[in-house]
C-alpha cells in the first residue's frame, strides 16, 4: 500500500487529513528503513508484532485501515481496504471537514 498512501498524503496535503500509520513488523529498523528509502512519507508508530496499538484497536489482519471523521468518530474499517472505496470514502470526510 505504501505508494497508495503516499499518494494520499500529497493529494490532501493542506487539506483536513492527516495519515498516521501503526507499523507491525518485528523489527523497528525495517520501518526506519522504509522512512529513510521514503517509503513511508507520513508520521508512523513501531507498534512490534501484537503490540498495545495493534490489541487496543482490535487489528487481526494486515493492512487494517481506520477512517476516522472530523469529530474523532470511527466511519470505516477495512482490512484489507478496497482502495476505490477508501479514496471515495477519505473524499467524503475531506468534503464534509471542510464544510464545517
Amino acid at each position: 500500500m505504501y505508494p497508495h498512501e503516499r499518494s494520499l498524503v500529497k493529494k490532501y496535503e493542506g487539506r483536513p487529513f492527516a495519515l498516521l500509520g501503526v507499523n507491525t513488523d518485528s523489527d523497528v529498523q525495517t520501518l526506519r528503513d522504509a522512512e529513510k528509502k521514503g517509503d513511508v512519507t507520513w508520521r508512523s508508530w513501531w507498534d512490534g508484532s501484537g503490540g498495545p496499538i495493534t490489541r487496543a484497536w482490535g487489528v487481526d489482519g494486515f493492512p487494517t485501515v481506520f477512517l476516522i471523521d472530523a469529530q474523532g468518530v470511527v466511519q470505516y474499517a477495512a482490512a484489507p481496504p478496497d482502495e476505490k472505496e477508501l479514496d471515495r470514502r477519505i473524499e467524503d470526510l475531506v468534503r464534509a471537514a471542510e464544510n464545517q
